[in-house]
């Protein structure tokens, strides 16, 4: 597990190690080295940027460890003399190495890579011109840049520039991850994101409470039920049910069955409010019914609602009769639009016995909040969060950085998946993912953050072989996804 701590928990631990003697500017000095010593020769010439607090001192003591490994290293301040004793401390150690301090951007020319010291992942406020006319400089530097612990200018807790940051091709970050490294437009800024704990003892986290956040990353014995036996059967495996598909949207209905299937449920029928089409050419194993008689079937073990729903009177009567059979649910698309517009079948989605998965977009969130998109995605987190105690109900905020919530806070935060996923069907491909998982006995909230995943993951190993980003398909992403899901099984 990799929590996701807030700053005051951060913040918690730096005070620990300063009372147990442990320099941590020390460390993430030599992390910061290490780095860049794995990855540069030694007639690679580096600038560290550091502005005037510990984050630009990590930046020196980083130089002067360069440079004593016979870099060579310039400093700039564009900000002024460090304010801490600690960074004055880096700044003397790093000029007593023989390190260079510039006087101006205009001698900040020819450097394989430069170092973000500017600013840490206290900034919470918008940045003042003269501090964002330095993000602007820093960027306009004629190499890659390494952000130290968080791309300046970067909400370190929500992803949003404040209104610019710094354009990083990697960021190095201490201790732990922070959620707005990964979420919002945080991956846009921070590129390939590595985590250095600096070796501190877990004794020094504070309790982590059950409200707090973490990094997905499933590990297959957290979900033992999901290994199969010999000794089963189709049965064994639960039956789904997709119920969508109106006139002219029945592909949708078709794909979040599709990856049902994919994902291993045992059965698999889709539900049309339009006409059903007589087979699935390409899946035949999919029984494919009109919606009404479906949502009568007794031996049904999951229902999945909403993709090519439409927002009708059909389409709302059908939302009510499958929340009428009790049985855990995903809610995706339109069904997330009736939602948001009926507070009679919201609020039995909050008393719905069984448990529920809601996957919203952005816009459905915001519709779901009332709230515009830019309200609601200007903390992802907090979002993600209220939806999920509003419907009391497992939550999967889509989009850059996705969520999967519960009531009662606690989250976890996807790093897996890029940009080629922004396209149709994948929500749909997706819906069918965390159903198939649930008709296989996972838990709501660890089947969504699972399905999560692996659709990321699948999409990412595609990507490396040619398939995408761009032009990625829904389909490719649901094969991938199975793929990768038997290979997680194994491991």
């Amino acid at each position: 597990m990799m929590p996701l701590l807030d700053l005051d928990s951060i913040r918690a631990i730096e005070r620990a190690a300063g009372e147990h003697g442990v320099d941590l500017m020390a460390r993430a000095g030599l992390a910061i080295a290490e780095w860049i010593a794995a990855r540069h020769h030694e007639d690679a010439p580096i600038l560290a940027v550091a502005g005037r607090g510990n984050n630009g001192g990590d930046a020196l003591v980083a130089g002067a460890l360069l440079l004593a490994r016979g870099y060579r290293v310039d400093a700039l301040l564009p900000m002024g003399e460090p304010g801490s004793m600690e960074a004055i401390a880096a700044l003397n150690a790093f000029r007593a190495a023989g390190g260079n301090v510039l006087s101006s951007w205009d001698q900040a020319h020819g450097y394989a890579l430069a170092l973000d010291g500017l600013f840490g992942i206290g900034l919470c406020r918008p940045l003042q011109d003269s501090a964002r006319r330095t993000v602007e400089r820093l960027n306009d530097l004629a190499c890659p840049i390494l952000a130290l612990d968080c791309p300046s200018g970067l909400d370190a807790w929500t992803g949003q520039p404040k209104p610019v940051a710094v354009c990083a091709a990697a960021t190095l970050s201490f201790i732990c991850p922070k959620p707005g490294l990964y979420t919002g437009d945080g991956r846009d800024y921070c590129g390939d994101i590595r985590i250095a704990s600096l070796g501190l003892p877990e004794a020094w986290t504070p309790t982590w409470p059950a409200n707090s956040g973490e990094l997905n990353l499933p590990e297959p014995q957290q979900l033992p039920m999901l290994a199969r036996r010999h000794n089963s059967h189709k049965g064994s495996y639960g039956s789904v049910a997709v119920v969508g598909g109106a006139s002219g949207m029945a592909g949708a209905a078709l794909l979040a069955a599709r990856a049902a299937l994919l994902m291993g449920a045992g059965k698999v029928f889709a539900g049309f409010l339009g006409e059903a089409p007589p087979l699935d050419g390409h899946y035949p194993e999919l029984m494919l019914r009109d919606a009404a008689s479906l949502l009568d079937e007794a031996e049904l073990t999951v229902l999945a609602v909403g993709p090519g729903l439409g927002q009708g009177a059909s389409a709302a009567l059908a939302l009510a009769h499958a929340l009428e059979r009790q049985l855990p649910c995903v809610l995706d698309a339109d069904a997330l639009n009736l939602l948001a517009a009926d507070a009679k079948l919201a609020e039995r989605v909050r008393q719905h016995p069984a448990p529920c998965v809601l996957t919203p977009h952005p816009g459905e969130a915001a519709r779901l909040l009332n709230s515009r998109i830019a309200d609601s995605q200007a903390d992802r987190v907090a979002s993600a969060r209220l939806l999920a105690e509003r419907f009391q109900a497992v939550v999967v905020l889509k989009g850059a950085g996705s969520l999967i919530a519960r009531p009662g806070g606690h989250y976890r935060l996807n790093p897996t998946g890029h940009a080629g996923m922004a396209a149709a069907g994948q929500g749909d491909t997706l819906t069918g993912l965390i159903a198939g998982l649930l008709a296989q006995g996972a838990p709501a909230f660890d089947a969504a953050a699972l399905a999560v995943w692996l659709a990321g993951r699948g999409a990412e190993r595609l990507a490396r072989r040619g398939v995408g980003p761009i032009g990625l398909t829904a389909s490719e992403t649901a094969q991938a996804a199975r793929a990768e899901f038997n290979r997680w099984l194994s491991h």
